[in-house]
């Protein structure tokens, strides 16, 4: 049976890393219902000669190395008809909203950075630069498997209770940060579930929700 959902496609340098994320959790379930299809392109077999070469050293000098923009052209000649995200210190930040927008895409191409980053006309190819916070990691594959994540969630059928979609942190506003949330034991190390939660009275519980919402992040 084809699939028909959306499809994500991750160009790396380091394809193994996405083996045990395929294959736990809601992601893997998610692509069992086919809802989701993870494509994963090992970057090196478009490299350059003999030792398969994917970077280079910077034009006008500067410290490591750069992915060739040959090589990432090669590899994104792979697919068709897809929305391409670079994954880099430089892009915007990934924000919730971003997340709904990508939701909509019925394909994505997620190119992850390695070394210094990208040559700068790589990015020009880009629908996105997408940056997922004010830091540095190794690479892109990590940035990658949360957009997967955060966009996959919102694809109709993937969450077992849509509810949580309306009800969480983010989903109002990135100040609206979602109430305490308890579960069993009723008392742990002295402290009480808080008696009004246990009540089932649904307005006096929405009450306790909305007084106990924290406004904005800490």
């Amino acid at each position: 049976m084809e699939n028909t959902g959306t499809v994500f496609n991750i160009i790396t340098a380091f394809p193994k890393l996405f083996d045990c994320f395929k294959q736990e959790s809601l992601i893997n379930k998610a692509i069992n219902k086919q809802l989701i299809k993870i494509n994963v392109i090992d970057l090196r077999d478009f490299g350059i000669g003999k030792h398969k070469q994917i970077d280079d050293t910077i034009y006008g000098g500067g410290a490591g190395m750069l992915i060739r923009p040959d090589v990432v052209g090669a590899a994104l000649q792979k697919v068709e008809n897809t929305y391409k995200i670079a994954l880099s210190p430089k892009g915007d930040f990934f924000t919730q909203d971003t997340a709904k927008v990508l939701s909509t895409k019925k394909s994505l191409t997620l190119v992850c950075g390695r070394y210094e980053g990208f040559d700068a006309r790589t990015l020009e190819e880009m629908d996105k630069v997408i940056s997922i916070g004010p830091y540095i990691t190794m690479g892109g594959e990590l940035p990658a498997m949360i957009i997967i994540e955060s966009v996959s969630r919102l694809i109709k059928g993937v969450l077992g209770n849509v509810e949580s979609l309306y009800e969480e942190s983010y989903t109002k506003g990135l100040r609206d940060i979602e109430y305490p949330l308890y579960t069993k034991p009723y008392e742990y190390k002295g402290k009480k579930v808080p008696e009004v939660l246990l009540s089932g009275n649904h307005q006096k519980i929405k009450e306790w929700k909305e007084k106990n919402r924290p406004k904005g992040n800490k």
